[in-house]
């Protein structure tokens, strides 16, 4: 759907309706030879955000298990603390995109596994970060 409406925003503004963008008369100037003040341009489609591939320790194997390529989650960080204490959990990305699953027997003696998402690159910073300081989680969207 959003590739549709893409292809018709670049179709419309590539289409040479109107006046061009650089003039108010499309010809550059005027009868007078005056100086036409550009126009301002119209916001364009939303630029494509870059996505990276983030490999991502999630707690429980199991979890991961349950997932396939193209699921959608919410990726969740619960601060690691051997007295059970600690901070509020938090959502660290949304929406993020399953890009790979772990095959069988992949997983650490904690328990953990690992699964690969495709997100923006800040998204993918932030999960590095709270890779390190938390305990991560995922929940299906």
């Amino acid at each position: 759907m959003l590739l549709a409406l893409t292809v018709a925003a670049l179709t419309a503004a590539g289409s040479g309706a109107g006046a061009g963008w650089g003039s108010a008369s499309g010809s550059g100037g005027s009868a007078s030879g005056a100086a036409v003040t550009p126009r301002a341009r119209p916001p364009g489609p939303v630029a494509a955000v870059r996505l990276v591939s983030a490999p991502v320790r999630i707690a429980d194997a199991e979890t991961v298990r349950l997932l396939r390529a193209g699921d959608r989650v919410d990726v969740i960080a619960a601060p690691n603390s051997p007295m059970g204490g600690g901070g509020e959990a938090r959502v660290v990305a949304t929406g993020a995109r399953v890009a790979e699953v772990p095959r069988s027997g992949e997983t650490r003696s904690d328990g953990g596994a690992l699964v690969v998402l495709s997100v923006p690159r800040s998204t993918a910073a932030a999960l590095a970060g709270a890779g390190v300081t938390s305990q991560l989680a995922v929940t299906l969207c």
